[in-house]
């Protein structure tokens, strides 16, 4: 059986111009490779916009490291949707298709989920970053791309300073008041494998900076959570469409009162720290192989 893992020409090994974090794929194919393996399947690493025939011999795909879809996501999609026709693909490009967008956030909040307050924008303007700090009585706005990943072009703003309306990236926006906590405690994120928890861990900055992702600097580390965090990680997983997908890391932040909102529900292409779970590997193994079974 052969399992094809889906990443990107900057992920592979001996790309000519790999990316800074790419040490992450091979971390996580690194736990992948030997427990599929142990189920007789071979996992072979592919960019997801190889030849058709390269997918020719795979029985099924899982969406690894394809960290550069967002600035042709209707290509992705195609292409998840060609495979689909094949041969099961995880998670679902249905799922994907929901995930894509990070307004599903809005759905998931309709549902009884508690994200981060949020105002939705076709586009960030110096007014309408005015009027969402005012609204949320802040003095520090975060500005997010409703589509993308990694923090790219991402902005902190801060009250009366000088902002170039021209540089603000053109496309629908999330605006969010900036939480301390992630400085001073760190983000949280839950690994779900197949609708059961595997690990948790902590991601902080680098000092000076409020962006986790190690491409940044952040760092990681394992955490035993507490029992109400946990629950709080659970609950977000019943109000998906698919309540159990093959992987799921849940990424959350403690707000004012204590209690952890919702930053993500990342079910396409996360990276899901197999060092801080030394039982990942097996566990995604295992749930493949049942659902091709």
């Amino acid at each position: 059986m052969k399992i094809a893992f889906l990443a990107c020409d900057s992920t592979l090994p001996g790309a000519v111009d790999r990316r800074v974090d790419a040490f992450e794929h091979d971390f996580q194919v690194a736990a992948l490779r030997p427990a599929l393996r142990d189920h007789d399947a071979m996992l072979v690493e592919l960019d997801w916009r190889a030849a058709e025939s390269d997918f020719g011999d795979c029985d099924a795909a899982i969406i690894g490291t394809t960290w550069d879809y967002e600035d042709q996501w209707d290509a992705f999609i195609a292409r998840l949707e060609w495979l689909e026709a094949r041969m099961p693909v995880f998670n679902s490009s249905e799922l994907v298709k929901w995930n894509i967008d990070k307004s599903y956030l809005r759905s998931i909040e309709t549902k009884g989920g508690t994200i981060i307050p949020t105002q939705w924008v076709d586009r960030p303007t110096i007014t309408n970053i005015n009027d969402a700090m005012a609204q949320f009585d802040t003095d520090r706005l975060v500005v997010k791309k409703q589509i993308g990943a990694g923090a790219r072009d991402q902005i902190l703003v801060e009250r009366d300073a000088h902002i170039d309306e021209n540089a603000l990236f053109a496309s629908p926006a999330m605006l969010q008041p900036f939480l301390p906590q992630i400085r001073s405690e760190g983000e949280y994120s839950f690994i779900f494998v197949d609708g059961a928890f595997s690990h948790a861990l902590i991601k902080r900055p680098q000092t000076g900076d409020y962006r986790i992702q190690s491409a940044y600097g952040g760092t990681e580390s394992a955490v035993e959570p507490q029992q109400s965090d946990l629950d709080a990680a659970k609950s977000i997983l019943t109000l998906l469409p698919d309540q159990s997908p093959l992987y799921a890391r849940i990424d959350m932040l403690r707000g004012p009162d204590g209690n952890l909102l919702l930053m993500e529900a990342e079910l396409i292409e996360p990276y899901l720290y197999p060092q801080q779970g030394p039982d990942l590997g097996r566990m995604l193994a295992d749930a493949i192989i049942r659902r091709l079974a």
